[in-house]
């Protein structure tokens, strides 16, 4: 005999009408998503060096390293760096700088790097230079295109695997939330200042997966219940099948979202922002499985699935 679990996050015998404010859910989530918009454009997302191009020196003091003296240093070497900041360690130092212009852009990107270099050795005695990276304008630019194709690649390959495994109304259901949590996701970048890079896409296919699967979990209960429960109307279908599968969405959520958190909390620079925007991910993706996926399947399939419609076959 299977033991009950310790925890569950609803009772077995709950019933919560989701439906009941599946149009409030609608409308803010609509709302949030075109504010995220306006903010992508205005004042836009903060590009790291993968996408706008520039240099990248980290290195490591001798101690815990005095940031102000290391400006102070650059500046005077004629050196403008736009960030100065720490990483891992407080003798870990990260010098961020933008691109030079010009026509020798490569002997000039040396000549930067080399300035740095001696610097904050003077500033900072037995400083070492632990990485020195540079992007130039075309080849960030080409990064960002790949991104951006990246992203609407998955969400057609998506839409793709959900039309053949599922239904049209589920299909564009799903791809339609996705999307709204994208762009609450790009909004939360641009509130947050976390630079836009490479690690950062790969944080934003990492919650089009993990949403995804949250979503087909979902749709294949209500799938079910359509089969067995042929003459109930398709709103309270939709909320038995949420409330069937609430403690595996809050159970599956909860166990990523903990283990994110060390990361976001002790990861440093380099993986507190993409374990952050996880986190977000991880709350609107788990939220808009309840509160947005299945009401837009209600608003486009009910007369399909339900009403006069041809109800799916057992297979």
């Amino acid at each position: 005999m299977l033991s009950r679990p310790l925890l569950r996050f609803v009772r077995d015998d709950r019933r919560i009408n989701f439906m009941r404010g599946r149009h409030m859910g609608l409308i803010v989530s609509a709302v949030l998503s075109i504010a995220s918009v306006i903010l992508f454009f205005q004042p836009g997302l903060k590009l790291g060096l993968d996408f706008r191009g520039g240099i990248i020196v980290e290195a490591q003091t001798p101690g815990a390293a005095d940031f102000g003296k290391l400006r102070s240093a650059l500046e005077k070497a004629g050196i403008h760096p736009d960030a100065v900041q720490a990483f891992g360690s407080p003798r870990d130092v990260r010098i961020s700088i933008n691109a030079p212009d010009g026509a020798d852009r490569e002997a000039q990107t040396q000549k930067l790097v080399d300035g740095v270099k001696t610097a904050i050795s003077a500033a900072e005695p037995g400083t070492q230079v632990l990485r020195a990276d540079a992007v130039g304008a075309s080849v960030s630019s080409e990064l960002f295109r790949d991104g951006l194709l990246a992203l609407g690649f998955s969400l057609a390959m998506i839409l793709a695997y959900i039309w053949i495994r599922f239904e049209r109304e589920f299909a564009i259901s799903a791809v339609i939330t996705l999307i709204l949590d994208l762009t609450k996701t790009v909004g939360f970048l641009a509130i947050t200042r976390f630079e836009f890079d490479l690690v950062m896409v790969a944080a934003l296919l990492t919650i089009l997966g993990y949403s995804t699967n949250d979503k087909v979990v979902v749709y294949d209960r209500i799938r079910e219940n359509l089969r067995k429960y042929r003459t109930m109307p398709l709103r309270e279908l939709l909320d038995l099948s949420i409330n069937e599968t609430l403690n595996r969405t809050l159970g599956t959520s909860m166990t990523v979202f903990l283990a994110a958190l060390p990361l976001a909390l002790f990861g440093g620079s380099t993986l507190t922002g993409f374990a952050t925007v996880m986190l977000f991910g991880i709350v609107v993706g788990t939220s808009s499985s309840i509160f947005i996926a299945a009401p837009l399947l209600l608003l486009m399939g009910e007369k399909r699935l339900r009403k006069g419609g041809s109800t799916p076959e057992a297979e």
